[in-house]
């Protein structure tokens, strides 16, 4: 692992579910990165402002209520609309295979779901810093996928 990066953790919405994002906030702190979990039932403006204030380089969104198809693209539309579009986003939860397409093509870069072994969202973290241009309101592509 590289030196620690800054990675906000946030739960926007209704979702009252956050025990996964408590055990990857403290997996990426166990890690040595620093990490700041927003708590739970943030909006949008919220999560940015905590993105902003805390000059994180890293987003992950955790969503289990079925509304990552309308939070997750609104929150990287803010980023990018905030002068934010370097900061790297990634998801997790209870996130349909038939969602995920849309939600990398508004600039996410990896979803975990239930299940997924910590070390996975550790690689992506190292594999993702070194690409300057994989952040949400970069020109990439490029997503993250696991070689497991």
């Amino acid at each position: 692992m590289g030196s620690p990066v800054r990675v906000v953790v946030a739960k926007p919405g209704l979702d009252g579910h956050d025990r996964g994002a408590k055990v990857v906030a403290r997996a990426l702190r166990d890690a040595g990165h620093e990490v700041i979990y927003t708590g739970l039932r943030r909006t949008a403006q919220q999560i940015i402002d905590t993105v902003r204030d805390e000059d994180a380089a890293f987003l992950g969104l955790s969503s289990l209520s079925g509304a990552h198809n309308h939070l997750f693209p609104r929150i990287c539309q803010l980023l990018v609309e905030q002068n934010m579009g370097d900061v790297i986003v990634f998801g997790g939860g209870i996130i349909p295979q038939d969602d995920r397409e849309e939600l990398f093509s508004h600039g996410i870069r990896a979803i975990f779901g239930p299940g997924t072994p910590t070390s996975d969202i550790l690689q992506f973290i190292d594999e993702a810093r070194t690409r300057p241009e994989v952040g949400v309101g970069g020109s990439s592509d490029w997503f993250w996928t696991s070689s497991a």
